[in-house]
């Protein structure tokens, strides 16, 4: 089937048509834009008659107090003056020595006197000495026997069952006798002050010598508290 245009379809023909009319908007276009972009300006003058008024600046500064004036001192004069009298003047005196009699007693305070301080020299005891004391004849070990056989178990200790060694320590003086028993090491209260108690007891010993002079001589002794 063969496809027929009418004259009318033709768009060729009317193409000048389309060319008038876009020259047209576009020549319009250009028209308002230049039309819109031109706006008045003000041009504003500055013109001579204006005066410029100076501001003259004023330095700020700290004002200083003014130094104080020193205060006068007032120097109070006693009025009581040492009046002097010449060596060649008389003193007269207004004592009654009728007030004294021969039977009265003047009281004289001594001046008390300094108490000096005893100091006491506490003696040396010796670890070690030249001549050891001796107990019945014996040595420490003669003694621990003697300690050991005469103890009493505390009953507190034994019903607890509680037993061990008690370390004392002594000091055999210059004449023999036990004294400065102290505890060093003990398992309980009651075993201490039972072993303490029998060495208190203990008769004289022959005191141990040093240089020929007798001297203090310083003992440890254990004392064992065993349940059987």
């Amino acid at each position: 089937m063969e496809i027929k245009k009418t004259p009318k379809a033709n768009l060729e023909n009317k193409k000048g048509l389309f060319l008038e009319i876009g020259l047209i908007i576009s020549l319009s276009l250009c028209i308002l834009m230049f039309s819109l972009s031109q706006k008045e300006k003000v041009v504003v003058t500055m013109t001579d008659d204006v005066a410029i008024v100076e501001q003259e600046i004023v330095e700020i500064t700290r004002q200083e107090e003014p130094p104080k004036a020193p205060q006068a001192k007032t120097i109070s004069v006693s009025a009581d003056i040492l009046r002097v009298v010449k060596d060649d003047a008389k003193i007269t005196t207004n004592i009654d020595f009728t007030e004294f009699s021969d039977d009265l007693a003047v009281e004289v305070a001594a001046a008390a006197a300094p108490v000096e301080e005893e100091v006491v020299e506490e003696e040396e005891i010796f670890l070690i000495a030249e001549t050891m004391p001796t107990f019945e004849g014996g040595d420490l070990n003669t003694f621990r026997k003697w300690v050991q056989e005469r103890l009493k178990y505390p009953v507190v200790a034994q019903e607890n069952n509680i037993q061990g060694r008690v370390v004392v320590t002594f000091v055999v003086g210059k004449d023999g006798s036990v004294g400065r028993v102290q505890v060093l090491a003990s398992p309980d209260k009651s075993l201490s002050d039972e072993a303490v108690r029998v060495i208190e007891s203990s008769p004289k010993w022959t005191p141990g010598k040093q240089r020929g002079n007798p001297v203090q001589i310083r003992f440890n002794l254990p004392v064992e508290f065993k349940i059987q």
